[in-house]
């Protein structure tokens, strides 16, 4: 049997004092100056859907803040609908298809998605069946790489009796990437998902960009919403890095 994401030769887990950190950062609101910057500075979209997806054991209420600002910017965005994450059930994997094919059928447009952490990798895989569905993907502090290490593994291990024996599969192909534009953006000072498996491989129109900050705020980090607002305004067909992208914006 193939080995789960958090099997052997995993890297380091993270430090323990940055769980104190993540914690209180998970429960610290966004100071809303902050939020107003961040759309003040955002570019306008051209109105295409978004999929956000939330992280392991959390729900579509954690990512208001970045369905707000993906909507401000001009976006058909859209929560996922399927209650707390709590791992690629069936019903998860058939719910997050079934909602790409409404949006398509609905807007006759690919879809943008955009998940954090565990919401990261479950859509990613998506990505990787459904390319001719999807406009680009962006993961934040997603574990995307084999191996990995995070304090969440027992809860996890836990709650895998539910998961779909399909989604086994998965960790022998985790490593290989979507063909479609990914952004993956990680902060090494993640206390929950080692950083390094964040990263995304290097290839055509794929990059890892690195922000500060803990993972818990990943979805209402400022730094990670310019990059989601610069990736989102990409033109389908005409991607481009983006350091260079802001490079011409300046």
């Amino acid at each position: 049997m193939t080995e789960p994401w958090y099997a052997a030769d995993k890297p380091p887990h993270p430090p323990i004092h940055r769980l104190w950190v993540e914690a209180m950062s998970a429960v610290a609101p966004m100071p809303r100056r902050v939020a107003l910057a961040a759309r003040h500075a955002a570019l306008p979209g051209d109105g295409h859907p978004v999929l956000v997806v939330p992280a392991f054991l959390r729900g579509d209420r954690y990512m208001l803040p970045l369905r707000r600002f993906v909507g401000d910017c001009g976006y058909a965005v859209s929560a996922w609908g399927l209650g707390v994450n709590i791992g690629p059930t069936e019903a998860i994997l058939a719910g997050i298809e079934r909602r790409l094919d409404e949006l398509c059928a609905q807007h006759q447009r690919k879809v943008s998605l955009i998940g954090h952490s565990l919401g990261g990798a479950i859509p990613r895989e998506l990505a990787k069946k459904r390319p001719d569905a999807v406009h680009q993907l962006i993961t934040l502090a997603s574990p995307i790489r084999l191996p990995t290490a995070s304090p969440m593994e027992p809860v996890y291990r836990l709650l895998s009796p539910w998961h779909s024996p399909s989604s086994r599969g998965v960790y022998a192909v985790l490593n290989e990437p979507a063909a479609v534009p990914t952004t993956a953006i990680y902060t090494r000072s993640d206390g929950i998902v080692a950083w390094q498996s964040c990263l995304e491989a290097d290839g055509p129109e794929r990059e890892s960009i690195e922000v500060a900050g803990p993972h818990s705020t990943m979805a209402r980090n400022p730094a990670a919403w310019r990059i989601v607002a610069d990736r989102l305004a990409q033109p389908e067909g005409r991607w481009r890095p983006y350091a260079e992208s802001q490079s011409r914006a300046s």
